[in-house]
């Protein structure tokens, strides 16, 4: 990673296609704009360490390598959690830090997505197809395999997850009632991944009062996901709260072209009007 300023760098990476997207290297640069003290020069060698580490421990074995998907949950996980010391921070969830790479590395434990991010990058040194899944709450991966898939807690130490531990898993989120449905277990893209680990910091901002802090956050995920109609409403309605018109109006036009019709843009047209008619 050069010395390129953060933001440009995220405004670089949102005209890529997802399959060319580093995980690693653009949740650093999030983490950089919120840790700019924090060493991002030894967190992007720790990283190379573990590409590295994940490269020979794939070619040691042959199960893995020849495709078992369980086997490459084991060497990832070993890898991981125990060679690099990583883990879940249940004693702290809320913490923000869990939710910043560069912190995370500090620390060596953080946020689901985060430890899920630190797998996406080994899995691809390896070579090893892995993806996140659209679950609710919780962040799993899956790791593809020439006979299937395994679906993994990058939480709880890589640990498997069956078809009853993530229904489990849903009932305490959703409560007794809820079931599996396969958009939970769906794939989501790259990018997807690092807009769920940005948005863990938005909602920590927002649960402390700290509305500009949270809209600065969306405007760093639109530069990474520049057609998302969603961020754009989020933004205009943000910056609505913070009486910013001008910057409220700019990003709900950018929602219109994107979603020019339809309930949801009968209604951001209204708030335009509103706004609008504050300015005179």
């Amino acid at each position: 990673m050069s010395d390129t300023d953060p933001r440009a760098a995220l405004d670089a990476a949102g005209q890529l296609p997802d399959d060319e997207l580093d995980v690693a290297t653009i949740a650093l640069h999030f983490a950089r704009l919120d840790a700019p003290d924090a060493d991002w020069h030894a967190a992007t060698l720790h990283l190379s360490d573990i590409a590295r580490a994940a490269t020979e421990a794939a070619s040691l074995n042959a199960a893995a390598d020849e495709g078992d998907a369980e086997a490459r949950r084991v060497v990832l996980a070993r890898l991981i959690h125990e060679h690099f010391g990583y883990h879940g921070d249940v004693e702290t969830y809320e913490d923000v830090a869990n939710a910043n790479l560069l912190r995370v590395i500090e620390r060596r434990r953080g946020l689901p997505v985060v430890l899920g991010v630190l797998w996406m990058h080994a899995a691809d040194a390896a070579g090893w197809p892995t993806h996140g899944l659209d679950f609710p709450g919780h962040f799993f991966l899956s790791m593809e395999g020439v006979r299937g898939q395994s679906v993994l807690d990058p939480f709880s130490g890589g640990a498997a997850m069956d078809a009853p531990a993530l229904r489990a898993m849903l009932k305490r989120i959703e409560g007794p009632k809820a079931e599996l449905r396969p958009s939970m277990v769906a794939p989501v893209e790259r990018r997807a991944v690092l807009l769920r680990l940005q948005n863990n910091i938005k909602i920590r901002r927002l649960k402390s009062h700290d509305m500009e802090g949270a809209v600065t956050c969306v405007e760093d995920m639109l530069r990474l996901a520049p057609d998302s109609a969603a961020l754009w409403r989020e933004a205009g309605l943000m910056n609505q709260r913070l009486d910013r018109i001008g910057a409220a109006l700019t990003s709900l036009e950018r929602f219109l072209r994107l979603v020019p019709t339809g309930e949801a843009a009968d209604r951001v047209r209204g708030v335009m009007e509103e706004l609008r008619q504050r300015l005179n």
